[in-house]
């Protein structure tokens, strides 16, 4: 087995049943990754330096295809279901047996990296793979180690990952031919027939949701983070299309991070070493740092190029509108190294909502906090997917229901418990309509909404006078400075001030319809958090 990187590879990858591969490339550099990827016909260069790269028939994650082993570890602590679909250990490892023959006679590229920018919560990672390109993928989105560091690698966790292997699935217990299986007491990921290369980012994560708070009582979160120049930091939360990596953008604070933090005592940390952004119709105007950090050493993911150039269309969705890049945080120029800052102090829910009725902001006490938290709620609107053509609700448990191992009120009642310890405020903020439905209002200026987050940032929400909401209950300020005093209150929007009574009614009733599958588990403060409207049985 010839092996070129690291040395003592060979006793290292032995002890995982890697024994007869035909070359090992361990933790080669992305110009050297680039050149593998480029040789083997795994992409194409763009002319701003950056590598594109096809996932193949998977353009995204495949939920109903990621399973969890099912063992004395994971028995009594997992949250069973449509989420956490449960795997057969010996089917693991017959699957897994069958992965090791595919390796056979095989060019390998091993990457060493960690996940968690906190020394005392770090995971540390090895990661093999048959794609060189999905190699520099891992390099862009894991913490990089240094020198001294590859020489005392010792990993946690080990993800195989052969896009090619596919599985039999009446034989290897799958729902089809591509699977994501992890398994708590291997301490592995094995991935297989698909090349969507998020696969691999989202498994650490949801490792990290179950070792985390499990484990370390630390509260692990989806969301993007910033922080100020006095070291306020700053969190957000919000489903797709709510603007969270706009909003947490800002070139007046530091980048901790795009997507998945822990929250200790006292710090908040980035899990990742880089981001993994959506580029449909990407431009300099509207996402200047991320369209600057989208250069060599990069990855552009089922983009194509405008015809008779290497120039990225980023208009082009002939292959998916989930369009990607991946690139390492210091490619952004305000990125925090290392991606760590003080406990928040302000928290962000953000919400689509399509339906014109919550207050474009407004503040919650711990208990809507944790059951807005358990909700995480936005609205699809029409034509954002086949099929929608008015309003729906859309719900995700903790913002991130698909990568959660434990059940959600796990993760509300740590966020509860910290907002009274640290005295956070918590803020839900409508990025989404106002005077109307979707069709009749018009949507929350983006400058309004900068500027509400910037007077919560400031501190300035603090001295002025609030109301309560008078179906959610949540306080709404009666001005903010930027604006206008009459958009504060939703219902002052409507000229049809019975049809807002009944649309709010109406999704309150949504929220409350939805709760039910987690209040069995909830507490009595998550439970004083919800919307007060009645429900028919």
């Amino acid at each position: 087995m010839k092996e070129i990187g690291k040395k003592s590879g060979t006793m290292q990858l032995a002890a995982l049943g890697i024994e007869k591969a035909k070359e090992v490339l361990w933790n080669l550099s992305p110009a050297e990754l680039v050149e593998e990827a480029l040789k083997n016909g795994e992409g194409y260069l763009t002319d701003n330096g950056a590598l594109m790269c096809d996932t193949g028939t998977f353009t995204g994650r495949s939920p109903k295809d990621r399973f969890v082993v099912r063992d004395e570890e994971t028995e009594h602590s997992v949250w069973w279901g449509d989420v956490n679909i449960a795997f057969d250990p010996a089917k693991f490892e017959n699957l897994y047996q069958k992965m090791l023959q595919h390796l056979e006679d095989r060019t390998l590229y091993v990457r060493d990296a960690y996940a968690g920018a906190h020394p005392d919560y770090r995971l540390n990672l090895r990661i093999v793979n048959t794609q060189a390109w999905h190699n520099l993928f891992c390099h862009n989105m894991f913490l990089r180690l240094t020198e001294a560091e590859l020489e005392q690698h010792t990993p946690d966790f080990t993800i195989i990952n052969a896009p090619e292997f596919l599985a039999d699935p009446a034989v290897d217990g799958t729902r089809q031919s591509n699977f994501a299986i992890i398994n708590f007491s291997r301490k592995m990921i094995l991935l297989g027939g698909t090349g969507y290369a998020g696969e691999m980012k989202k498994g650490i994560f949801s490792v990290l949701n179950y070792l985390l708070p499990h484990k370390r009582n630390t509260l692990s979160m989806h969301c993007s983070a910033n922080v100020g120049k006095d070291g306020d930091t700053a969190i957000f939360f919000g489903l797709s299309g709510t603007g969270k990596t706009t909003l947490s953008a800002d070139p007046n604070r530091g980048l901790i991070g795009d997507d998945e933090h822990g929250w200790t005592e006292d710090s908040v940390f980035n899990f990742e070493g880089g981001c993994y952004a959506k580029v449909i119709d990407l431009t300099r105007e509207k996402e200047p740092q991320i369209w600057d950090a989208i250069r060599f050493g990069a990855i552009v993911e089922n983009t194509r190029f405008k015809p008779g150039t290497r120039t990225v269309d980023y208009t082009n969705n002939s292959v998916t509108e989930n369009t990607r890049t991946a690139y390492p945080i210091h490619h952004i120029d305000n990125a925090v190294e290392p991606s760590r800052a003080d406990i928040p102090k302000n928290i962000f829910f953000l919400t689509a909502d399509a339906f014109g009725v919550l207050p474009p902001i407004s503040r919650l006490n711990k208990c809507q906090a944790m059951y807005h938290f358990i909700s995480g709620y936005t609205a699809k609107v029409a034509g954002t997917e086949v099929g929608v053509t008015e309003p729906q609700t859309t719900f995700s448990a903790c913002f991130g229901a698909a990568f959660l191992p434990l059940h959600p009120t796990t993760y509300a009642e740590m966020l509860g418990k910290k907002m009274t310890d640290h005295n956070v405020n918590v803020w839900l903020v409508n990025t989404g309509w106002t005077g109307g439905v979707y069709g009749v209002g018009s949507r929350m200026k983006l400058s309004y909404t900068r500027a509400m987050i910037t007077a919560a940032l400031n501190g300035e929400l603090q001295e002025v006078p609030f109301s309560k909401h008078p179906v959610f209950g949540v306080e709404m300020p009666a001005t903010c400075p930027n604006v206008p005093a009459d958009i504060l209150n939703p219902r002052n929007t409507w000229s049809d001030k019975e049809a807002y009574d009944q649309k709010a009614h109406d999704l309150a009733k949504a929220f409350v319809k939805n709760f039910n599958k987690y209040a069995e588990y909830a507490n009595e403060e998550i439970l004083a958090g919800a919307p007060m409207v009645a429900v028919e049985a």
